[in-house]
């Protein structure tokens, strides 16, 4: 099935003219710079803006861009034998999503930091969107979110075990101290579009715990699947461009980044004291120096500057 078929078979979105496709792929990569090359020229060729990351291990990305600009970028992906089963979530943006596009290379597409965890060798039991809430509803499974805490501060699932992360390279030392694979816990992982759990859950593998399942697709896959009023979510999920978080039906979610921090900011918490447009809020006020702070003012003050300015271009032509 090429790119246009599968395309075809989503909703219609008239409304939203920006497509965003997020996928990922773990298979051995040796002709990086050659990939790099031809990926970036495909998506500056048709307007696709985004991440694309290269490794030894794979591929990891999320671009936008007009239905047929992406269709083309994710077929000449796919014309590579070693991308022809590539899979992708697609969701939908009213304006571009990502600023610029950057495909770089990388040591690994999603950095644990533990050499030798190969998901193409050893890898936990997927588990469709549908059956998901069976599984981490019986109570002798342990469920875990992968995700850094920033993430998680907006959304998780019900019942699910938070790690507390700063970074992803954090997760081993936790499931160390947390899980005795002598035991034989049943353990099942998630996270925003299934990468990470592919390398946690071979990780839990490899030292030996048997009975690991991970959300295919990620949450991602299920809100787009499962309904609302089935659903074992809380709250909204944490996306890496600027439309910051999406919700069920990865319907566009309230929120904005703080420009000093990069935390994820409700309505409710830009109404804090300690919010101060692109300078700080409550989760940074008290991380940053006074010279920091007059430097985040000065950023965006030109930000302000320059979006004044493209308004007034605008309104001229």
């Amino acid at each position: 099935m090429d790119a246009l078929k599968h395309a075809s078979k989503t909703k219609d979105k008239t409304v939203d003219p920006l497509v965003v496709a997020a996928f990922y792929k773990f298979v051995q990569l040796n002709d990086l710079a050659s990939l790099q090359d031809q990926i970036e020229s495909c998506c500056r060729e048709n307007n696709v803006f985004g991440i694309v990351l290269l490794a030894p291990e794979g591929i990891n990305s999320t671009i936008a861009g007009p239905r047929e600009g992406v269709v083309k970028v994710l077929d000449r992906i796919r014309q590579d034998s070693r991308f022809s089963d590539l899979q992708w979530k697609e969701s939908f943006a009213t304006k571009q999503p990502f600023r610029k596009l950057r495909v770089r290379l990388k040591k690994e597409i999603v950095t644990l930091g533990v050499p030798g965890v190969d998901p193409t060798e050893l890898v936990g039991t997927y588990v469709k969107p549908a059956d998901w809430n069976a599984l981490i509803s019986e109570p002798d499974v342990f469920v875990i979110d992968t995700r850094n805490n920033y993430e998680t501060e907006i959304g998780t699932f019900k019942g699910a075990v938070d790690p507390g992360l700063d970074s992803f390279s954090q997760l081993p030392s936790w499931l160390e101290k947390k899980i005795d694979a002598g035991e034989q816990p049943r353990v099942a992982m998630f996270c925003t579009g299934g990468i990470r759990c592919e390398k946690s859950t071979a990780f839990l593998k490899q030292v030996g715990v048997k009975e690991v399942y991970h959300l295919q697709g990620g949450i991602l896959k299920y809100l787009e699947e499962v309904p609302e009023a089935e659903s074992l979510w809380e709250g909204e999920c944490f996306v890496f461009d600027q439309r910051v978080a999406v919700g069920h039906g990865l319907e566009l979610a309230d929120y904005e980044l703080c420009r000093a921090c990069r935390f994820p900011l409700s309505p409710l918490d830009k109404q804090s004291e300690y919010f101060q447009e692109g300078i700080s809020c409550s989760k940074c006020h008290d991380q940053t120096s006074i010279e920091q702070k007059a430097g985040f003012a000065e950023r965006q003050k030109q930000f302000e500057l320059a979006k004044s300015r493209k308004e007034a271009f605008k309104h001229a032509k």
